[in-house]
């Protein structure tokens, strides 16, 4: 049997709005009308490569009076919860917790059903502070989604796959994706080479001629225990430089490449140093949100090599600062030192899909602020952290909640980001911080 998913919640919430996306069809009645789900609607539904069983439930619970119509619908519920491998407990993120919704959180605790807590309606920025209300119902952290439109089903589905692999493992190996991993930087670095010497084949052409890739060439390959889709790009050359339509359209397959890709690792010719083409290319990958892996190749034809890896990583620190102690020196045609690049890959990888604990980001922030608090805003007024919470990965998203959060001044926000990439090693990952105005939902009387 597939693992069984159930959706639960209020009525209104987006209960069949969700049923719906994750089948794939418009099977359930969508309407803003409150109740109109009676019956259990069951379906096969799919997430990516997981597949799974769905039922969608009414929006009522145990509080109907004995004989209603709605008492009958909670014995519907409970029996589409019998043997549940999980809840999708859906709350309203733009409408905020109400009593309705600690009632159901209450209920499912007691049937002591494994539940993942969904904030629906966060399309764009809506919902953020009832998404973070959401906390005190005491199942973790809500997952950000907009049935609606679409938006957050990779983050659920990085937090069902554990969950539905479990009941599978077999299955489970089989559905591992590959680490979409991409070679890019200006032409003649030798990315193709380095591409060739990983698999250990001729796979694409290479030569001193610059320009020789036009297409991104993506391979199946295999490190240890992990598939690696490889893709070879073009050569990536300033704006002012680039004439040639098919040029053009190279480049344009690239930043492609970069959008989609999950780490990237950007080139560099050791012997040139680091080029304004590189920085910009690497903020590129930077602003996209993808990992970042900065790599010098040629490094058997440098001569002083000690000078050159300094002057290497002050530039990479002072530009790309997720990139700056994830740095490899290799040579791609001798093989020499090339072994340290997949390890690093693997590492910015695991950086760009880590989770922090929420009491740790707030242990945390209270050190930080222990240690320089934030300067006085514009009009003379403190600005108060009052919380802070993890709210996405692929790239890590860091939240922050205060009185004024938006008068923090620029440099006060890169000494947290900065503080945070120490901390908790997000090295090669960027990190992004958001500002919300709000109140801790943990403190009381704040």
């Amino acid at each position: 049997m597939p693992a069984t998913l159930v959706i639960v919640g209020r009525p209104n919430v987006g209960k069949s709005t969700l049923f719906n996306r994750l089948i794939g069809a418009r099977a359930a009645v969508v309407d803003p009308t409150p109740g109109v789900t009676r019956d259990f609607r069951e379906g096969a539904g799919k997430l990516g490569d997981l597949a799974f069983r769905l039922i969608d439930t009414a929006g009522v619970m145990e509080t109907a009076p004995r004989g209603s119509l709605e008492a009958r619908m909670v014995l519907q519920t409970e029996r589409a919860l019998e043997g549940a491998t999980l809840a999708l407990f859906v709350v309203d993120a733009r409408a905020g917790v109400t009593p309705e919704d600690e009632a159901f959180a209450r209920w499912l605790k007691r049937l002591g059903l494994k539940a993942i807590l969904v904030a629906n309606k966060c399309e764009g920025e809506a919902g953020a502070v009832g998404q973070m209300e959401a906390w005190k119902l005491g199942f973790g952290t809500p997952v950000p989604v907009s049935a609606e439109h679409g938006e957050g089903m990779a983050l659920l589905y990085e937090v069902i796959q554990p969950i539905v692999d479990a009941v599978d493992p077999e299955d489970a190996k089989e559905r591992v994706r590959p680490i979409k991993l991409a070679i890019v930087g200006r032409p003649n670095v030798g990315k193709s080479t380095l591409v060739n010497t990983l698999l250990g084949r001729e796979r694409v052409l290479t030569g001193p001629e610059p320009g020789i890739t036009r297409d991104a060439i993506a391979t199946r390959w295999r490190y240890g225990e992990r598939e690696i889709e490889l893709v070879d790009t073009a050569g990536m050359r300033r704006r002012t430089k680039i004439e040639e339509r098919v040029e053009r359209l190279a480049v344009a397959d690239t930043l492609h490449t970069i959008r989609f890709a999950e780490v990237v690792v950007l080139l560099l010719d050791a012997l040139e140093g680091v080029d304004r083409q590189d920085l910009t290319i690497g903020r590129m990958v930077i602003e996209e949100g993808r990992a970042l892996v900065v790599a010098a190749n040629k490094w058997d034809a440098v001569a002083d090599r000690a000078k050159v890896s300094t002057l290497l990583r002050e530039r990479i620190s002072d530009s790309l600062a997720p990139a700056a102690h994830r740095l490899v020196q290799f040579s791609a045609r001798t093989g020499e030192n090339l072994d340290q690049l997949m390890p690093a890959v693997l590492d910015a990888y695991a950086a760009w899909n880590l989770r922090i604990p929420t009491p740790k980001l707030n242990d945390w922030l209270a050190d930080m602020v222990a240690r320089h608090s934030p300067p006085l805003d514009p009009g003379g007024r403190r600005i108060k952290l009052r919380y802070l919470s993890q709210t996405g990965i692929r790239p890590p998203t860091v939240t922050i909640f205060g009185n004024r959060p938006g008068a923090l001044p620029g440099s006060y926000l890169r000494f947290l980001e900065n503080g945070l990439r120490k901390e908790f090693d997000f090295g090669g990952a960027p990190v992004r911080l958001q500002l919300r105005r709000g109140k801790n939902p943990y403190a009381k009387g704040d």
